[in-house]
């Protein structure tokens, strides 16, 4: 875990919602060779190109699925590449840095794109992620997972996805579950940025559907005792997404006897430096290990 974590010293201090998020300035910085003598030439995982989970106006939805070369613990993890709900295509050969050290400790992770706004709004990508954990749960025994060990992550837009998925996936007994989360500097309420004037709108213009539908989207309003086990991080200096988003819902899961931890990285805005990365990446390789890796197999639990 230290040698992966040593390649994340390059990553710019601050990233923008617009943006895919960590994932493309970690992904540029490293195949750039900013870090290259840290990081060494490790064989690739095995990866899954361009698996299609559905269409969309005559288009295909993708996920990629990369494997872990050993120490295979049949989890997957959901990563979510959304930047200001644009979810960006980049070659998953480079989008393996990113996720090596999640891969080095044998999870398998799919990293799901949606349809990108401006073409799309968030109801509409709520839908294509919802689509996809479906693919997912179906595809747990070709890929070695165990369908009850799936859990979702994904940075600021990233982010309110995961959450979606953490708050909304387990409130029907049958259907595919998420059993935890981890989601950094998230939106969790929406209705703020949709005020009349707020310039926010034409910025994420995925923010332009019917607010009535706010709180079905929001997943603040969407918290239940049912929810998957939730870990948050988020700067105390964020003000694009400021750190109330992840402090309101972490009171919302403890009223609702959610498990749920928050780690606030302090002076940090949207956008963290390599010891805020550091420190991230460990927290969600414990919450994992602590909700994923220790829950019962499925096949122990039936």
């Amino acid at each position: 875990m230290q040698y992966s974590l040593a390649c994340l010293a390059s990553v710019p201090r601050r990233i923008g919602l617009r943006r895919i998020g960590l994932l493309g300035a970690i992904a540029w910085s490293l195949t750039a060779g900013v870090a290259s003598e840290a990081c060494g030439k490790d064989t690739l995982p095995k990866i899954r190109k361009d698996v299609v989970y559905g269409h969309k106006d005559g288009m295909a939805l993708t996920m990629d699925v990369f494997e872990p070369e050993s120490k295979r613990k049949g989890i997957g993890l959901m990563f979510m590449v959304s930047g200001g709900w644009v979810s960006t295509w980049m070659p998953p050969a480079q989008m393996s840095n990113f996720f090596k050290p999640l891969l080095d400790e044998g999870y398998t992770i799919i990293a799901v794109r949606h349809g990108s706004s401006p073409k799309y709004v968030i109801p509409e990508i709520v839908e294509d992620v919802r689509k996809a954990l479906g693919h997912v749960d179906k595809a747990c025994e070709e890929w070695q997972i165990d369908k009850s060990k799936l859990g979702v992550f994904g940075f600021s837009a990233g982010g309110h996805l995961s959450l979606m998925l953490g708050t909304t996936a387990n409130d029907t007994k049958r259907g595919p579950r998420i059993a935890a989360v981890a989601a950094v500097f998230p939106p969790t309420d929406l209705a703020p940025y949709k005020t009349d004037g707020n310039p926010r709108m034409d910025q994420f213009p995925a923010l332009k559907f019917d607010s009535n539908r706010n709180d079905e989207f929001s997943p603040l309003r969407q918290v239940s005792s049912v929810d998957a086990p939730t870990l948050l991080v988020h700067g105390d200096k964020d003000d694009l997404v400021p750190l109330s988003h992840s402090e309101n819902i972490k009171e919302a899961f403890s009223k609702s006897e959610v498990p749920c931890n928050l780690v606030v990285i302090q002076g940090a805005a949207h956008g963290f430096d390599a010891e805020g990365n550091r420190v991230m990446f460990e927290s969600m390789r414990d919450w994992f290990k602590k909700h994923l890796d220790e829950r019962p197999n499925q096949s122990s639990s039936e």
